[in-house]
């Protein structure tokens, strides 16, 4: 068993040092363009949504006078805060779904490629 799993393992070392000089294949095309169709959209959900998650904690810590007098301003900048949070999705769906619409010719061809041969 052990002779096993050490075999394993020097062929998993032994193929990170082997020169890559074979072509990209099919199904490795079609991770990319999954990953092209959908990392575009996730990058924005990310960052939108922390900036407003911290845009909305910004509001709480002036409505709660934690960093100054100014209760109205926190209650408007956490509003904006909230709003930004819970529009975070809707745009993100939105964003993956014109991506798929542009790239869906292309991954359904690599795919049926795959799947007819």
């Amino acid at each position: 068993m052990t002779n096993l799993n050490e075999k394993q393992a020097v062929e998993k070392i032994r193929n990170n040092y082997i020169a890559k000089t074979e072509e990209v294949t099919k199904f490795e095309e079609l991770k990319q363009l999954d990953k092209k169709v959908k990392r575009p959209a996730q990058i924005f959900g990310y960052t939108y949504g922390s900036v407003g998650a911290l845009v909305l904690g910004t509001g709480m810590c002036l409505a709660m006078k934690v960093i100054g007098n100014l209760m109205p301003l926190g209650i408007v900048v956490g509003l904006l805060g909230i709003a930004m949070v819970c529009s975070t999705y809707p745009i993100y769906q939105k964003m993956l779904a014109k991506r798929k619409a542009q790239y869906s010719s292309q991954i359904l061809q690599k795919s049926d490629e795959l799947l007819n041969n």
